[in-house]
C-alpha cells in the first residue's frame, strides 16, 4: 500500500522533533508499505533543517521518502509563522498533480499542527481515489484561544476554525492523539463514527540501546553536584513554553528549600529566561536550568532522576486529554511521575505510575515531591515499573502503527 503522510513539522532522527510521523512511517515501511512524508522545508520543531534547495526537494531516510516543500523560516508565533503555514499549504495545492503522480497514494493523511493542509490533501485524495485521513495532534484553534488568549473572533482564528470544521466534514476518518477529543469534534460537526484514538508512543528498541555516555558533561556535573549534597532529584525535560506551566514547578522550590530536593529542568523555549529570572528572584539555588540534549540522551538523563514532573494549565481544553511525548519517555524510564492536571483519569493515574495533583499549585507539587522522597526506593521502583510495563504493552510504535492502519480500514 502507498501512504502519503502530510505533516509540515515532520522530522527524523537526523533532523530532530517532531518524530511521531517518522516513527509511524518507519513501522509502516517495515510492514511492507511504501510511505512518503511531505513536510515543510523549515520548522521550529527541528534542531536541524533539511537541505532543500529545490521547491520540492526529495530525500530518503530509513526507507521513507521525504518530500520537502519550500516554506520560509520564522521565529516566534507571529506573522512569519503564519506565512510559513500558508506557504506550505499553498505548495500542496500547487504541487498536487506531481505529488499524486509520485506517490500514487491509497491513503492520504493530513496531520496537524495546523489544519490548512487539508485542502491540498483532499485534492490529492480525489485525484487518486485515496482514503482521506485527518490527524489531530492539538485542537487548533481552540488551543490558541484558551492558552494564547486570542479572541475567537480574530480573523485568523475564524479562518482556522472554518478549516478545522471543513476537515471534520470531508475526512473519511479523523485520528486524534487526545482520547476524549471526539467531544469537541462532534460539536464542530464531525460524524462520531469517524473518530479513532491513536495516542503517542515510544520506540522501545531505542530505549534498550540507550547509552549513558551520551549525557553531556554539563548535565553530568550538575547531577553529581546535587548528589554530593544528598539531594532528591526531580527532573523535567522538554519545551519551556506557556502551556507547560513551569513557573509553578519553580515556585515549588520555595516550599522545598532546606529539604534536600533539587529540580533539574532540561530543554529550551520562549519562557526559559523568565523562569530563570523567577528562580533568581526567589533565591532558589536548587533549581537548575540545563540546555536541551539529543533525543538519544534523554533516557540517560531520566535514569539519573528520582522522580519526574509534568504539568499543565488549569484550562477547559485539557478535558479532552493529553498525549505528550515526554510523558511516554517518563513512563519508559520507570520513574514515578508527578502529573499536575485537572483530570483524575489521566494516564499516570490509570497505570498507577505516580501522583496526580491539581494544576497550577506549587504547594501541591512540593507535597507530592516530599511524599515520593519519603517512600522507600523499592516503593518508587515498583511505581515506576508499572508505568514502564504499561507503555511497553500499549504504546510501542510498532503496535500503534498497526492499530492506525487497522482503525482506518487499510491494514
Amino acid at each position: 500500500m502507498n501512504i502519503l503522510y502530510i505533516n509540515p513539522d515532520a522530522g527524523s532522527l537526523v533532523h530532530g522533533m517532531l518524530l511521531r510521523p517518522y516513527y509511524l512511517a518507519r513501522e509502516w515501511v517495515r510492514q511492507g508499505h511504501h510511505v512518503t512524508l511531505a513536510a515543510a522545508s523549515y520548522s521550529h520543531m527541528r534542531s536541524r533543517q533539511p537541505q532543500a534547495a529545490e521547491k520540492l526537494g526529495e530525500e530518503e531516510i530509513s526507507g521513507i521518502r521525504y518530500l520537502w516543500l519550500k516554506a520560509p523560516a520564522y521565529q516566534g508565533n507571529g506573522a512569519a509563522r503564519v506565512r510559513n503555514m500558508l506557504t506550505f499549504s499553498w505548495a500542496l495545492l500547487r504541487w498536487q498533480s506531481q505529488l499524486a503522480a509520485r506517490c500514487r497514494p491509497d491513503v492520504v493523511i493530513a496531520s496537524s499542527p495546523h489544519p490548512f493542509s487539508i485542502y491540498g490533501a483532499k485534492r490529492i485524495a480525489e485525484r487518486t481515489g485515496a482514503a482521506l485521513i485527518f490527524e489531530v495532534r492539538d485542537l487548533w484553534p481552540l488551543t490558541l484561544v484558551e492558552l494564547g488568549q486570542i479572541s475567537p473572533r480574530h480573523p485568523f482564528i475564524m479562518l482556522m476554525q472554518a478549516t478545522e470544521d471543513y476537515a471534520y466534514r470531508v475526512a473519511d476518518r479523523v485520528v486524534s492523539l487526545l482520547p476524549k477529543a471526539d467531544r469537541h469534534m462532534v460539536s464542530r460537526g464531525m460524524d462520531p463514527h469517524k473518530f479513532l484514538h491513536i495516542p503517542n508512543g515510544i520506540d522501545v528498541s531505542e530505549w534498550q540501546q540507550a547509552n549513558d555516555g551520551l549525557l553531556p558533561p554539563e548535565h553530568r556535573q550538575a547531577i553529581e553536584r546535587f548528589r554530593q549534597q544528598d539531594c532528591f532529584l526531580v527532573g523535567y525535560t522538554g519545551a519551556h513554553g506557556l502551556a507547560d506551566a513551569l513557573e509553578h514547578l519553580v515556585e515549588a522550590g520555595v516550599w522545598l528549600q532546606h529539604r534536600n530536593v533539587a529540580l533539574l529542568l532540561v530543554g529550551q523555549g520562549a519562557e526559559k529566561e523568565a523562569l530563570r529570572r523567577l528562580a533568581e528572584q526567589k533565591g532558589l539555588t536548587s533549581v537548575c536550568f540545563l540546555p536541551p540534549v539529543p533525543k538519544a540522551a534523554i533516557p540517560a538523563f531520566l535514569a539519573q532522576m528520582d522522580a519526574l514532573y509534568i504539568g499543565w494549565r488549569k484550562k477547559p481544553i485539557y478535558q479532552y486529554g493529553v498525549s505528550p511525548n515526554k510523558l511516554f519517555d517518563y513512563l519508559m524510564a520507570a520513574k514515578p511521575v508527578i502529573h499536575a492536571i485537572d483530570d483524575e483519569q489521566n494516564l499516570v493515574a490509570a497505570c498507577q505510575a505516580g501522583i496526580t495533583i491539581p494544576p497550577e499549585n506549587p504547594q501541591a507539587i512540593a507535597e507530592a515531591i516530599l511524599r515520593l522522597k519519603e517512600m522507600s526506593a523499592e516503593e518508587r521502583r515498583r511505581m515506576g515499573m508499572r508505568g514502564r510495563d504499561y507503555v511497553q504493552a500499549e504504546h510501542d510504535f510498532s503496535r500503534l502503527a498497526k492499530r492506525f492502519l487497522t482503525g482506518i480500514g487499510s491494514s
